[in-house]
């Protein structure tokens, strides 16, 4: 089953959770096939969804399948991913630190959707638009610093040139998925923010340069942000940010 094509469910039109998946995937040069861009791929993976209910059935993509196993949740995906790309440490420890590390980027993810889905991820952005003024308000003023700061710290602390140690691991490419989502929900905030983030900022650039991240980056595979995904922009939500700190400054 080691090597077995790796095969990911996950939403074609959007880069979403599964992008953390892929980039590791591309990270590794790994075979794998994005199921839901073929041919009657999105039956196959809502055939999946439905299930039979037993423990393996996936709540929702994305989820992969390797052989018989099928594992859904993405820091669920990267933790099995990682020992078979090569991209977490050999030791319990350092597994379980990048494991950390990648479970509260789940975290800031979830906060990146909730700035502009507040209230109900069934109801439309214009359905909540003032609520996701305020979120996104919060976000940016509170939680963007304290999330990117952490990672700061991480590197600063980790005594190599990425987030464990001094090999790349998939905490590294999910950072840099972190930082360019940010960057394109969040404009104006993350440009106030880049003088404490330099660390950060230079690992995404690092990861982003690596010779498989730089070719699935400029492929067609690599789908663009857009406004249907988990960070969007909108112009508006970026300016209330902004706003709100001045009134307070």
């Amino acid at each position: 089953m080691a090597h077995a094509t790796f095969e990911l469910f996950y939403w074609p039109t959007i880069q979403g959770r599964g992008e953390f998946v892929r980039l590791a995937l591309e990270e590794a040069g790994a075979a794998y096939v994005d199921v839901a861009r073929t041919p009657a791929g999105m039956r196959r993976m809502m055939k999946l969804v439905a299930g039979g209910g037993d423990s393996m059935t996936p709540f929702a993509p994305p989820f992969l399948r390797h052989g018989d196993v099928v594992i859904a949740q993405t820091a669920n995906i990267l933790a099995y991913l990682g020992p078979l790309l090569r991209l977490v440490p050999r030791d319990a420890k350092g597994r379980a630190e990048v494991l950390q590390v990648q479970l509260t980027i789940a975290d800031l993810v979830a906060e990146a959707h909730d700035t502009h889905h507040p209230i109900a991820v069934d109801l439309y952005y214009e359905d909540q638009k003032q609520p996701a003024k305020a979120r996104a308000a919060a976000f940016v003023r509170a939680r963007i610093p304290k999330y990117l700061g952490w990672l700061e710290s991480l590197l600063a602390g980790s005594g190599g040139d990425y987030l464990v140690g001094s090999r790349i691991s998939y905490a590294d490419t999910s950072a840099l998925q972190v930082v360019r989502g940010l960057s394109y929900a969040f404009p104006n905030a993350m440009a106030r923010l880049r003088p404490r983030i330099r660390r950060l900022l230079a690992l995404a650039d690092r990861v982003e340069a690596r010779p498989r991240i730089a070719a699935y980056l400029a492929s067609a595979r690599r789908l663009p942000f857009n406004d249907e995904g988990i960070f969007r922009h909108y112009p508006e939500l970026d300016a209330a940010a902004g706003a709100r700190r001045a009134r307070r400054g």
